[in-house]
């Protein structure tokens, strides 16, 4: 069974990540090339020349194609074959695969599946990614993973405690028990701890050394990404009925995309919605979650070398399992 959902949207780059010099990247096991045309259109294509196999990611762009760094072939964005040089009618042969393409929020999106069935009203809607009220910055990781053990990561964030003690971890999330929820393939963790102090990465933000409420709002939505609404307001102000005036929030953002069975590409970032012409402060959050994550990427690659060494051992299940466990069982859905 492929365990990856297909007729979905993955993020496959950050915009800036594309020009006119070919970019080589895997999505759901399948090799791209991806690149810009003159006019700035963003393409992908299977990275295969059809002649004698070389990735065309080590060719170089030429008008609105791509060119064979092996013997010439000239393929169209289109993925129909152009031109070879010194033979004829090579128009009519078979070319290779081509991928819908929409680029929007700042990413690049591929479509997997039936190119038929791309529907650009089936990206997520993200309407901080429209709206000037919020600030984001991010990045990627490369995590040798499974990327469904990255969507177990960010649906229970009781590993904070342990992982990030000396940023956002704190002896308060164990004792929180969360709320789970579904609803049209979306699955919700809520978590709230309320009259506590914040931990470092927080206190640094909220500026206060009082005591808050905190709360942690985990959605995994498919094929593949988990957004968690996070933040801090004065405890007792009204946060948890929904009046965040006293506090700060903001929104980790987490586009997993499938590269291999064992390997994926991490798009994190946060949005928020305080202080957002504050460069400095952008660019202080950007490398705190950097490091963060990187935390966690240790994590999960140790994770995978172990259950591949482990493969006769079933993982074991745990109430605090349940967001991970609901969001595996709607992959699973998808992917059959």
């Amino acid at each position: 069974m492929n365990n990856f959902p297909v007729n979905f949207w993955y993020v496959a780059a950050y915009d800036s990540e594309i020009s006119t010099t070919p970019l080589a990247r895997t999505v759901c096991s399948e090799d791209l090339v991806l690149f810009r045309k003159p006019d700035g259109e963003a393409v992908a294509l299977h990275d295969y020349c059809p002649h004698r196999g070389l990735p065309l990611s080590q060719g170089k762009c030429d008008g609105d194609g791509i060119r064979c760094g092996y013997h010439g072939m000239l393929v169209n964005a289109d993925g129909t074959i152009n031109s070879m040089p010194e033979q004829n009618h090579v128009n009519a042969l078979k070319g290779v695969k081509s991928f819908p393409v929409v680029e929007k929020y700042g990413y690049i999106w591929i479509w997997h599946g039936d190119i038929e069935k791309a529907d650009v009203s089936r990206l997520p809607v993200m309407p901080w990614g429209e709206n000037s009220e919020w600030v984001f910055a991010g990045g990627m990781y490369t995590i040798q993973c499974d990327y469904r053990l990255l969507i177990d990561n960010l649906m229970d964030l009781s590993h904070e405690t342990y992982v990030h003690p000396e940023s956002i971890g704190q002896a308060e999330i164990d004792q929180a028990k969360p709320e789970v929820s579904t609803s049209d393939d979306v699955v919700t963790l809520s978590r709230w701890m309320r009259g506590i102090y914040p931990p470092p990465f927080w206190e640094g933000l909220y500026g206060k050394k009082e005591l808050v409420d905190r709360w942690q709002i985990c959605r995994f939505y498919p094929p593949s990404n988990v957004h968690i609404d996070v933040g801090v307001a004065k405890a007792g102000s009204g946060a948890p009925e929904g009046d965040r005036s006293q506090g700060i929030t903001g929104l980790v953002v987490g586009f997993i995309t499938p590269e291999t069975e064992t390997s994926c590409w991490y798009f994190w970032g946060m949005a928020r919605n305080f202080k957002v012409d504050d460069a400095e402060l952008t660019e202080a959050i950007r490398m705190g979650q950097k490091g963060i994550f990187a935390q966690d990427t240790d994590v999960l690659e140790a994770q995978q070398r172990s259950l591949l060494k482990n493969a006769e051992r079933k993982l074991m299940n745990l109430d605090i399992d349940k967001g991970g466990l609901l969001s595996r069982k709607i992959i699973q859905k998808l992917c059959s």
